[in-house]
């Protein structure tokens, strides 16, 4: 039977993912910082678990046991996280430092803690929930971003080098969805008047978009779902209208410039050398599970 292991079930994403796992007949561990706060409850199939990420130990601990409880690991969702919203000058490393150890270094030390289960199993896959800020930034999102692009890098590699062991890795962009990320999930800076004007309209968006927002969390579970098993599962997984559009643009506009601005950027190397005879490997397909 297939065994979700969730972070961050407590709201938002998390308690959609549970739920969904739960309705299509899989196990499912549920963990939150308070576990009390797990809404998803199933006696024979969920376990429910505290794990704070920021925790020196607390990642290994839940791992062991929910492979006690369900003999092995399917599916490892990182989820858990928190927004800032302010300028890069508007943030002090205090905040900035926090939200790095709870969206990245928290979602790696999870990643390290169920590997081992994985590759022992020959198969599993590791999603890891990022965003289109993952992808693309805005005025006000600096930080947010700065988190997802790690975790974005960090997946890239590391789905490479688990391939071989049958695992795969899944980097999920959600546009705007119905959760509590842009109310208490997310930090707003002090504001310093100079930035008015570009952090601004980030600001109002999202205490605007706040319970507004169009995209359904549970059918983001399902096209989850949906791509960890497909034939092959894509790196990248695009959830919401907003989030297509918007990853398509930015694409397109990272395409025109390297078009417009190739030979500059090729006409760098030492004059008369040969070209050089290294290069880097083609990144690994994706093996099914």
């Amino acid at each position: 039977m297939t065994t979700w292991c969730i972070t961050g079930a407590s709201s938002g994403f998390g308690q959609a993912f549970a739920t969904y796992g739960v309705s299509r007949g899989y196990n499912v561990v549920a963990t939150a910082r308070d576990a009390g706060k797990i809404n998803v409850r199933d006696f024979e199939r969920v376990l429910t678990l505290s794990l704070d990420v920021d925790k020196a130990g607390d990642a290994q601990r839940a791992i062991d046991a929910a492979v006690k409880r369900f003999g092995g690991i399917d599916v490892v969702i990182n989820n858990a996280g928190f927004g800032i919203v302010g300028a890069v000058e508007e943030t002090p490393d205090s905040e900035l430092r926090a939200l790095m150890e709870t969206n990245f270094f928290g979602a790696v030390a999870v990643m390290r803690a169920a590997l081992p289960v994985l590759r022992s199993q020959g198969h599993g896959a590791i999603v890891n929930i990022s965003s289109i800020g993952g992808q693309l930034s805005f005025a006000g999102f600096g930080a947010y971003s700065a988190a997802k692009f790690a975790i974005e890098g960090v997946s890239e590699a590391l789905a490479q080098e688990v391939a071989p062991f049958g695992i795969k890795v899944l980097i999920v962009e959600p546009g705007n969805f119905r959760t509590n990320l842009l109310g208490s999930g997310t930090r707003h800076m002090p504001v310093i008047d100079a930035y008015r004007a570009t952090v601004g309209g980030t600001r109002e968006f999202v205490t605007g978009m706040h319970g507004t927002q169009a995209g359904d969390p549970l059918k983001a579970a399902a096209a989850i779902d949906r791509a960890l098993n497909a034939e092959r599962t894509p790196l990248r997984l695009q959830l919401g209208e907003d989030a297509v559009n918007a990853v398509r643009t930015h694409a397109q506009t990272l395409l025109a410039d390297l078009e417009a601005w190739k030979a500059v950027g090729a006409d760098t190397r030492f004059d008369g050398d040969a070209a050089g005879s290294l290069r880097l490997p083609e990144p690994a397909g994706q093996r099914g599970t």
